[in-house]
């Protein structure tokens, strides 16, 4: 493995602390991540993510009547405690998937997968596979599509590690 600043570091799991993996480069013996962090990642991982990212996005909305959406809008008590305990539910993994998307891809990244999605969807119009006259179509394809770009960024870093070898470390605890 190769250290950030350029030196090799050899690692052992600590098991006494919380399974810690530390890494003892030439400079000193730091704590880097922990030992799930380094797990390998693989395609079922990605469609896990991406599995719950349309469940998280077809609860919250989809043409078909069966939201979250449509549930708080024909309820005529819009206060009722299990609509506010869906919506709190579905905010909270709202707030997982974007805050990760946002802290993994960045503004560019999330500004290039939408673009990448967005090009296909529209490849897929001009060969003619997707017709826009159906706007019921079009929002589940555009559902979907969200749904990827949500699951590609709370996956990112994990990918990015397995193409480059390069880890992200958000916190790191100090001495």
């Amino acid at each position: 493995m190769v250290c950030g600043r350029g030196g090799k570091y050899a690692c052992r799991l600590n098991t006494s602390s919380d399974n810690v993996l530390l890494c003892a480069t030439r400079f000193q013996s730091i704590p880097v991540y922990t030992a799930m962090a380094y797990k390998r990642f693989n395609f079922f991982d990605f469609l896990v993510r991406l599995i719950l990212a349309l469940v998280l996005v077809f609860l919250t909305y989809n043409p078909s009547g069966y939201s979250w959406y449509h549930w708080f809008d024909q309820a005529a008590d819009k206060f009722q405690p299990m609509i506010m305990l869906a919506a709190i539910v579905l905010v909270i993994g709202w707030v997982i998937y974007l805050r990760a998307t946002a802290r993994s891809l960045g503004l560019l990244g999330i500004v290039l997968a939408s673009a990448f999605f967005a090009a296909l969807i529209w490849l897929m119009v001009d060969q003619g596979w997707l017709s826009v006259d159906n706007p019921t179509v079009f929002t589940y394809v555009a559902l979907v599509a969200l749904s990827a770009v949500m699951a590609t960024g709370i996956s990112w870093s994990h990918i990015r590690r397995k193409m480059t070898g390069q880890l992200d470390v958000d916190d790191v605890e100090g001495d």
